[in-house]
């Protein structure tokens, strides 16, 4: 066995982004320099045109970067195939989302906390942990537009290797709407990122100086006792007995003499498991898979944010993107301004948007609240749990350009928070190359669906009000009618994925049946062999969810670090001196 295929620890990216790089980068820094290979099962994505901020919607149309992964039919949304695009290669899904960076709620960590009975999930430790992870600049160039945020400036960091915060020039609409929303009724919030995201205000960016972020950017300084190999993809772990000792890859073998982690997300993260022998036995035999751990909750509670489009035409005098848009010559000469100094209309046009969090009357009052178990309406009661999500000024042409011939238009997403399906991926196939099938049983709760149908009503609310509603000049994407049955059809018709995918190996306490790793991340019944990435986390973060994948794999690091440190002091107690 050569020497250079053995490890202590083995990181298993087969979409290298936030949890796995995150992971990766503090260990391999940490002070016993343990040996750490990544495995990525894509390339290195290392075009730097694809770090143009305005081009952050489009990046994700690129084959060689995304594995572009489908739903299976949604008998609620007519039968659809939801786009259930993956990030293929390092940064993984940080490489080809929408850019924005957002960290969640205090409440949805405290759950967590207390779900897994470990208070380093709760807010204060992971505030922490995000803090040290971002580089963050609250500069607003413009004075008038300040107020749109305020961020106190000791709940973030700015020495992390993750550059975030507000683009330097936006579209001239924005503050227009804004401005209309809060006429509207909305209250402001100066930071969605201080633990209570409710209100009104800027998105904050996964990008800095005109250039998108990515996970890799946690690896630049990366020290020599990480390995990195790419186009790898893991299709077994190998094991003696119960024993994670390596991971094969297209028949080679990797060996590790400390710890295996999957760190491959919520979709893939199972499949490797399964045709390793570990989840749910009935499914495993089906495909004639020996068992070695039967963990039947493996592949089970997958939940995701799902969002709906309502679109209207604006007067052209509200801003200039047919400038832009509607030339073919501005954007390549942009294009060249970018590639020259990472300034120009590319880094303005698309690249700061707006958002909130909000509570609803409606939706607590709802039968199909009341209707909810009183533990899921106690937390969905709490001061910073939201009920949904209000964007604006999302560039929809990039994603459905057959609607547009002219620019003059604002894109507002409603998105369903603390969805209450459940669902599950599953395997179809004996061979490890094949993806699992994808069934998130998309709007099957009553609640949901009753959410969904408020959340759009308090939409058309906001924009039928006088300050939004005076520029507007028709209606491009919208129900037929106000009805709960015109709005519920539109949903089916016209529902996106967030590519939030969460919870199919979840963390839990010892005994929890709905459970499969505890809170160090320890595959249960297994010996070396953790899980860290999206697919481990309990409750689904009110969230854009990248950071709260760079939190999970930062929060295992400060795990193995630990047990690392901890096996260095006990061997010079024994008189056998540090670890080499």
């Amino acid at each position: 066995m050569a020497s250079e295929q053995i490890f202590d620890f083995i990181i298993v990216g087969g979409k290298s982004g936030p949890s796995g790089c995150a992971l990766a980068a503090s260990l391999s820094k940490s002070a016993q320099s343990p040996r750490v290979l990544l495995l990525e099962a894509g390339g290195r994505n290392d075009d730097y045109m694809k770090r143009i901020d305005g081009k952050r919607w489009t990046t994700y149309k690129d084959e060689k970067m995304n594995w572009a992964y489908k739903t299976t039919p949604q008998w609620q949304c007519n039968g659809r195939q939801l786009d259930y695009s993956r990030g293929k290669g390092l940064g993984g899904g940080s490489a080809i989302n929408f850019g924005i960076y957002t960290v969640g709620t205090r409440d949805d960590y405290d759950q967590w906390a207390a779900d897994v009975a470990d208070t380093m999930f709760g807010w204060e430790n992971m505030k922490a942990r995000f803090k040290n992870l971002e580089k963050f600049s609250g500069l607003i160039d413009n004075a008038e537009n300040r107020k749109y945020a305020q961020p106190n400036a000791s709940d973030h960091g700015h020495h992390g290797g993750l550059r975030i915060g507000y683009a330097k020039e936006w579209d001239q609409d924005l503050p227009l709407v804004l401005e209309a929303l809060e006429k509207a009724g909305l209250e402001r919030n100066p930071d969605h990122n201080s633990g209570n995201p409710l209100g009104l205000s800027l998105m904050i960016n996964s990008s800095g100086r005109g250039r998108r972020t990515t996970a890799d950017d946690l690896l630049v300084d990366a020290p020599n006792n990480l390995v990195i190999i790419t186009e790898s993809p893991v299709q077994r772990i190998i094991l003696q007995n119960k024993k994670a000792i390596g991971v094969e890859t297209e028949g080679v073998g990797y060996f590790a003499t400390k710890k295996v982690i999957l760190s491959c997300g919520a979709l893939d993260t199972p499949k490797i498991l399964m045709h390793s022998g570990i989840g749910p036995a009935n499914q495993l035999k089906r495909f004639n898979i020996p068992i070695i751990q039967d963990l039947p909750a493996i592949g089970q509670g997958l939940k995701d944010h799902f969002f709906a489009p309502l679109v209207f035409k604006r007067h052209q005098d509200t801003n200039d993107r047919n400038s832009f848009y509607g030339s073919q010559h501005a954007m390549a000469e942009a294009t060249t301004q970018w590639e020259k100094d990472q300034t120009g209309p590319w880094t303005q046009y698309g690249c700061q948007v707006g958002c909130g969090w909000f509570k609803s009357d409606k939706i607590t009052s709802s039968d199909e609240f009341k209707a909810l178990p009183s533990p899921v309406q106690d937390f969905l009661n709490r001061e910073t749990t939201p009920h949904w999500e209000l964007y604006t000024g999302f560039p929809m042409h990039h994603i459905m350009p057959e609607l547009f011939q002219d620019y003059s238009y604002v894109c507002f997403l409603g998105y369903l928070m603390n969805e209450q399906s459940s669902g599950e991926v599953r395997l179809q196939s004996s061979d490890p190359n094949e993806p699992l099938l994808f069934d998130p049983k998309v709007l099957e709760h009553p609640y949901d669906r009753r959410t969904c149908i408020e959340v759009y009503k308090h939409l058309i609310e906001l924009t039928s009000h006088p300050a939004f509603a005076k520029d507007t000049v028709s209606t491009i994407l919208g129900p037929k009618t106000e009805s709960d049955e015109d709005i519920l059809q539109f949903w089916r018709e016209n529902i996106f994925s967030s590519w939030h995918m969460t919870g199919t190996v979840k963390m839990g306490k010892h005994g929890d049946l709905n459970a499969a790793v505890d809170s160090q991340f320890r595959v249960f019944e297994m010996e070396n062999l953790c899980v860290a990435d999206m697919s481990v986390v309990p409750v689904l973060t009110n969230n854009h969810t990248q950071a709260t994948a760079y939190a999970v794999g930062a929060t295992c690091a400060d795990v193995l670090i630990r047990e690392l440190n901890d096996c260095a002091i006990s061997r010079t107690d024994d008189g056998l001196g540090a670890s080499p």
